[in-house]
């Protein structure tokens, strides 16, 4: 067996809009295609004995023990995959519990789907499974250890740590989206001109400049000192041989610390000798080139949080200890600590395991211990010189007692240092008495404070300082701009650029992705087709868009889900055969049920649009959660009058009038032929799309007025809607260039090509190479129904497949239709278009289907040119 292909999924998708995070594989079980698992001697036993803890997979039986029975009875080894997978996962610690296994249409292919936490894990999931029900299926001796370890370690290297998860499961509870920016902790919360940004406990908002203080220890605390705030006296020295001027300037005992050092990293306090200054000053400048040496100040070691400007929090400080029983030794000691299952590794958990490194190595010497030593009852030893939860330390709330005197010194600190998130380090004896007055200082101020020790302390109270965080960057709770989503097969760009006008006309900040490229209020970002997610996320990242609309097609969808969460409309245009046989997908029910996520993603409030006149799209009400809209050509339309007798709101066509209908209430917009994209109505398929557009700026509450206005003066081009329905008039005979690339699209546009009037309609054509045989053919035929003579071109890229393979395919489908129709061949598309243009006939009609739109514009235009400078003189 063997993963054919594999996608990892990152939003709302085929298999789930709830479960954006999937792994897909496509399993070929090559040898394996026809068997069982009861058929394989012993896999039942050896699965069973390998993963014990399976025996909780319900799967369909709906009860523990479901998938060894399913194994036992009979199941496909796929099948054994995704439970696998999902199960390395919980016990590597993690919660992933979605997963399903489809045949993929063709013997001994097999679609498996499971959730994961993080991709990186994931995917070693996915190949661990794999190789481990191999092993099974052989009888091979395999363990699970390794890998379980190795997925874990992925999850910890790549998940979020415990302060940026923390505010972005704030931000979750009042529906804020988040994008991750970075494989670390930059994250964006919320999208396009409503986003914050966070990385850790910095903001957005914070000031550079009170970082770069923070930052500095030195200038910290001359700012702080100047301000009459009790910090301790030291200086800053960068060679050993200024040690011992220091030392008489400051006096033991001492703290040394490397001067731009976090985490307590590098850091020795209450130093009261020269060899161990010595060797302390050598330890931090590890860390950092300039050193501080300060006065130790005696006392406890606390933690004050204060958020825009307000105390919320303050936490006790311990450093990692033990306490002796009298019987165990030191190191026997430390590992009865770690087994608290409070502990785990780096931020894992609440409590971080002690570790026996250097510093705790020091502090044995010292002490004349080994961790042979056993310790007397009841003796505590600390095993770090600093309280720092990362290197093991405990937290202990003590929020509720301290003094106001010291509330109001810490807000002062973050209004004097100037940052939104500020962590203050203090020493002293306690904070339930004003610092100044007992002999506390101030050590040290952080721009990017932990807050694991306020949300999880290992006593007292948890405190939810997340909540402040997002309370300030969200005062009003929106992280959220007006998203329009829009598929389907044909028609969805037009959508796209006509609603992304009517926005912006109506004077909002418009981005949109479409097959031609993205845009920003109408300027091109970049060409080419954009389409899918990665497109769409650029657009919801840029902090200057005020309304995104985005198509969406069917590849990216597939590939890696949706960029987006929830939109607030989503327009579906149609659905017919196109792409089938592509990504698993094979019927035109498939592919509605893939077009039919976008509705499914609305908000409660939201508008899904959908295409009354289309059986498929008009199904998708039924698995909506949010309002419905309908469009059709027809006033009279059955399921229109339906709809709106019960108070919904719909778009159609009546007495040459676009007309929307709320309930009984009609709503005229604008005369059919006052809209240029629709010319003069024969292009029906236009007026689908103008429906659809009018009805997503409606409920966007756009004004009625800039509907119209736009719709009269969006006319269409190879600049406003390049490869859409372009005309060029010659002198002689007219040029329409056109996307359309299936056979749906080709019946639509030929409706118009057949009401203009022309002596003769040629068509330059081509066979697209990964469609199916059907398809192509099917194409071919469409045309040879509406063009008198045919010119069969070539695309650069011919997907796959042979040119001559393409061409007989076309030519078939020409002569079903009519075996005596006039064809040519002209491989090179921009020669097809010379000869047309050269040879072309007096009240002709050419109609050229590209793709390579651009270049075939400025050709056709170049032509026009010349036509025109002709007929001037």
């Amino acid at each position: 067996m063997k993963i054919a292909e594999l996608k990892v999924l990152k939003g709302p998708n085929y298999w789930s809009v709830k479960k954006h995070k999937l792994i897909q594989l496509l399993i070929d079980l090559e040898e394996l295609k026809t068997t069982s698992t009861n058929e394989i001697p012993g896999f039942y036993e050896r699965l069973k004995n390998l993963i014990p803890t399976l025996y909780n997979h319900s799967c369909f039986e709906g009860a523990p023990g479901g998938i060894l029975k399913r194994v036992r009875e009979g199941t496909s080894p796929a099948h054994v995959i995704e439970h696998i997978a999902l199960e390395l996962q919980e016990l590597a610690g993690m919660c992933t519990r979605f997963g399903r296994t489809q045949n993929a249409g063709k013997e001994g292919l097999y679609h498996v789907v499971f959730s994961y936490c993080e991709e990186e894990e994931g995917v070693y999931a996915a190949e661990a499974a794999v190789r481990i029900t191999e092993a099974l299926v052989k009888g091979e001796a395999i363990s699970i250890e390794d890998d379980i370890e190795e997925i874990k370690r992925l999850w910890h290297r790549y998940k979020l740590g415990p302060t940026t998860q923390s505010i972005v499961d704030e931000a979750a509870k009042r529906d804020i989206p988040f994008l991750r920016l970075d494989n670390s902790s930059y994250v964006q919360l919320g999208y396009g001109a409503k986003q914050k940004r966070v990385e850790t406990a910095i903001t957005n908002e914070t000031g550079n400049i009170s970082v770069e203080i923070a930052g500095n220890k030195d200038l910290t605390k001359k700012v702080l000192k100047e301000a009459f705030v009790p910090v301790p006296s030291g200086v800053i020295i960068d060679c050993v041989d200024q040690l011992k001027e220091a030392i008489e300037e400051v006096g033991f005992p001492l703290v040394v610390k490397p001067l731009n050092g976090n985490q307590g990293k590098g850091a020795a306090i209450n130093i009261t000798t020269w060899p161990d200054v010595t060797t302390a000053f050598l330890k931090a400048q590890e860390y950092s080139r300039d050193v501080i040496v300060e006065r130790y100040i005696s006392g406890h070691d606390f933690r004050a949080l204060v958020i825009d400007y307000k105390f919320v929090a303050a936490a006790l400080r311990t450093p990692a200890a033990i306490t002796g029983n009298g019987r165990n030794t030191i190191g026997e000691l430390i590992d009865i600590v770690n087994k608290d299952p409070r502990r785990g590794t780096g931020h894992e958990k609440a409590l971080t395991a002690i570790k026996v490194d250097d510093a705790t190595k020091d502090i044995l010497l010292k002490k004349n211990y080994t961790l042979e030593t056993i310790l007397p009852k009841g003796l505590v030893l600390h095993l770090k010189t600093t309280a720092n939860l990362s290197t093991g330390g405990t937290a202990t709330d003590v929020t509720d007692t301290v003094h106001p005197s010291n509330i109001n010194l810490f807000e002062r600190i973050a209004r004097i240092i100037g940052l939104d998130v500020c962590g203050i380090d203090i020493m002293a004896s306690d904070l339930t008495q004003p610092i100044k007055k007992i002999g506390g200082a101030v050590i040290e101020v952080n721009a990017a404070p932990g807050l694991r020790m306020h949300l999880q302390p290992s006593y007292g109270e948890p405190r939810n300082v997340a909540k402040n965080i997002v309370d300030m960057l969200f005062p009003k709770g929106n992280g959220r701009i007006p998203i329009a989503a829009i598929t389907g097969t044909n028609g969805k760009t037009t959508t796209a650029r006509l609603l992304a006008n009517i926005v912006q006309e109506a004077g909002f900040t418009t981005g949109y992705t479409t097959t031609d490229g993205i845009y920003i209020n109408g300027e091109l970002l970049n060409d080419g087709d954009s389409s899918g997610p990665l497109s769409a996320r650029l657009l919801l990242k840029d902090s200057s868009i005020e309304f995104a609309v985005l198509e969406c097609a069917r590849g990216g969808l597939l590939r890696s889900g949706l960029a987006f969460d929830k939109c607030d409309c989503a327009i579906v245009t149609n659905v017919a055969a196109d792409h089938l046989g592509m990504g698993g997908i094979d019927t035109v029910g498939q592919l509605a049920e893939v077009k039919g996520v976008l509705p499914q993603t609305v908000v409660e409030n939201g508008y899904a649009i959908l295409n009354a006149d289309d059986d498929l799209v008009y199904a998708m009400r039924e698995k909506v959660s949010c309002k419905v809209a309908l469009y059709s050509l027809y006033a009279d339309s059955v399921r229109i009058e339906k709809h709106c007798e019960n108070g919904g709101l719909a778009a159609f066509v009546e007495d040459g009038y676009l007309v929307l209908r709320r309930g009984r209430n009609l709503i005229p917009v604008e005369e059919v032929k006052n809209v240029p994209i629709t010319f003069g109505g024969a292009a029906k398929f236009n007026i689908y799309n103008v429906l659809a557009a009018s009805l997503a700026a409606y409920t966007s509450k756009i004004n009625l007025n800039t509907i119209a206005q736009t719709l009269r003066t969006f006319v269409p081009s190879s600049e406003t809607t390049p490869g859409r329905m372009n005309v060029f008039r010659f002198s002689d005979f007219t040029v329409i260039s056109d996307y359309a690339h299936n056979p749906h699209a080709l019946n639509a546009l030929g409706q118009v090509v057949l009401s203009f009037p022309a002596s003769v309609r040629t068509g330059i054509l081509a066979g697209v190479g990964d469609r199916r045989d059907e398809d192509i053919i099917e194409f071919a035929e469409e045309a040879a129904r509406i063009f008198d003579r045919i010119i069969i071109r070539q695309d650069k890229d011919l997907r796959g497949r042979s040119a001559e393979d393409i061409n007989r395919l076309v030519l078939k489908g020409i002569h079903n239709i009519d075996p005596k129709k006039p064809v040519s061949f002209i491989a090179d598309e921009s020669e097809a278009v010379d000869q047309a243009i050269k040879q072309g006939i007096s009240n002709s009609l050419i109609v050229f289907l590209t793709d390579k739109v651009e270049e075939v514009a400025d050709r056709l235009t170049y032509y026009l040119k010349l036509d025109k400078e002709k007929v001037m003189h």
